[in-house]
């Protein structure tokens, strides 16, 4: 376990689709909670002006920087993205956020003072002290349902491993084989933690305020729903058959 390591230069990971609206209200936001933070905006080439917006912002702050995709290919290869930016500078720590404004930047400077003590900390709606506002019941249930069913299948114990609000040493991220990396909707944030956990990091989780998103439309689609369906279940089926099969050798 590790024990106050330093965690700055931070870098925070915005991947945005559209998101023109709240993009300059979220980074406001960090940047009161953490002025010393640096943000990264991964713009999937949004045709509402998100990435030239974002161009904007950075010119005027240094703090600011863009990387443009010119295809939507998902959350997952959005966050590979940035992470690999921020593998490739000295950035200690490397946070995942989204732009929406779910994830409140308040609740950032907690996160990372448990990452003092941890290698991956995530922002939990479903422990002790986490809450959610103004989501829908039925993206609740959803949600709670798909926790649920990865912790039976795949043996975990983390409360919300569907979790997007977390921050990562770069440890982890080197670690980890990112260009395996296939999942694309929120089934990446079960893939990531579940690996995290599999590599032997610690993972902690500390409660934040999830809310409803205010501006804009939900990304979340029964396409995303079927692929965490699939894929955990098989990641599952193939980790409780290696378990037998060491069982076996014994």
């Amino acid at each position: 376990m590790a024990h106050a390591r330093p965690i700055d230069p931070v870098l925070v990971v915005v991947p945005t689709y559209n998101e023109r609206e709240n993009l300059p209200l979220i980074l406001d936001r960090l940047h009161r909670a953490l002025p010393e933070v640096h943000a990264l905006v991964v713009d999937d080439g949004s045709p509402d002006g998100t990435g030239e917006l974002a161009d904007k912002i950075a010119a005027g702050d240094s703090r600011v920087h863009v990387l443009h995709r010119t295809e939507k290919a998902g959350l997952g290869a959005a966050y590979v993205a940035g992470f690999r930016w921020g593998l490739e500078r000295d950035y200690l720590t490397i946070v995942e956020m989204d732009a929406d404004g779910s994830h409140a930047p308040e609740d950032l400077p907690r996160m990372l003072a448990a990452l003092e003590e941890a290698d991956l900390v995530l922002g939990s709606r479903y422990v002790p002290g986490g809450s959610l506002v103004n989501w829908p019941k039925h993206r609740e249930v959803l949600s709670r349902m798909a926790n649920l069913y990865s912790r039976l299948a795949l043996g975990v114990r983390i409360k919300d491993v569907t979790a997007g609000f977390r921050a990562y040493r770069r440890e982890v991220l080197e670690k980890l084989p990112l260009e395996e990396i296939a999942s694309r909707g929120y089934c990446f944030q079960i893939d990531l933690a579940w690996r995290t956990v599999r590599t032997g990091f610690e993972v902690a989780e500390v409660p934040i305020t999830f809310t409803e998103r205010e501006i804009g439309q939900s990304k979340m689609s029964g396409a995303i729903i079927r692929e965490a369906l699939v894929r955990v279940g098989i990641w599952g089926a193939r980790h409780r058959y290696e378990q037998v099969r060491s069982l076996l050798r014994r």
